[in-house]
């Protein structure tokens, strides 16, 4: 049994892409560029906001353009980031059954920290022991500043770990902290893209994630 949870956040706890392609949209249309369908946001997430942006405009645009889309993308996404975001199913008693098995469970994402910290008290109330954004003096994923530091903080061993995320970055960050990961098959990638990085597991959905953190 694991004696510490590491989650990513988008894809991973929360299904977030309906609020991150509204704020994506919105920004696209208040400029003037086409908008994409909402499913292609799949593709455009997980290295942090910034990322999604330069994702989303269309190609060759400037630094300019870029820094007026991340303001008009993140007034839109402060007012409008609880709309649609829920966690996915299994996940909240998934959280409380580790919970009350003793299991410490973190949350790491590469969404700023204050947007991390404010989903996660919304969805899961004071069920997270801890948790560690974007922009707190940690590089964002794969670098695995963060993972350890929330290791060190829980004071269990590597071996005690395991992260669980559903993307490239969030396989490799595990890897790269030295710890075992499970691909969360039920995010936003998929299983080709997460089965390609070798994860220690890869889970269908909250169910198999249980049986592999409790043993």
């Amino acid at each position: 049994m694991y004696r510490l949870v590491i989650f990513d956040l988008d894809g991973t706890l929360l299904n977030t892409i309906g609020d991150l392609a509204a704020a994506g949209n919105h920004t696209l249309e208040v400029m003037g560029f086409p908008q994409h369908p909402e499913d292609r946001y799949r593709h455009f997430v997980g290295n942090g906001i910034p990322k999604l942006i330069e994702r989303m405009l269309p190609e060759g645009h400037g630094q300019a353009v870029e820094k007026e889309a991340y303001e008009i993308f993140m007034e839109y996404y402060s007012a409008h980031k609880c709309d649609r975001t829920k966690p996915y199913p299994g996940i909240p008693e998934l959280i409380r059954k580790l919970r009350e098995r003793g299991v410490r469970c973190a949350a790491n994402s590469n969404k700023a920290h204050e947007f991390s910290q404010e989903l996660i008290k919304l969805s899961f109330g004071d069920e997270f022991d801890d948790v560690i954004g974007f922009g707190v003096g940690f590089p964002a994923k794969p670098d695995p500043g963060a993972a350890l530091e929330l290791i060190r903080r829980a004071g269990v061993k590597p071996s005690e770990a395991l992260y669980v995320g559903d993307s490239n970055v969030d396989i490799q960050t595990g890897h790269n902290a030295g710890i075992d990961v499970c691909g969360a098959v039920w995010g936003f990638r998929g299983y080709d893209e997460l089965a390609a990085m070798k994860p220690t597991y890869l889970a269908m959905d909250a169910a198999e994630l249980e049986k592999i953190i409790l043993g």
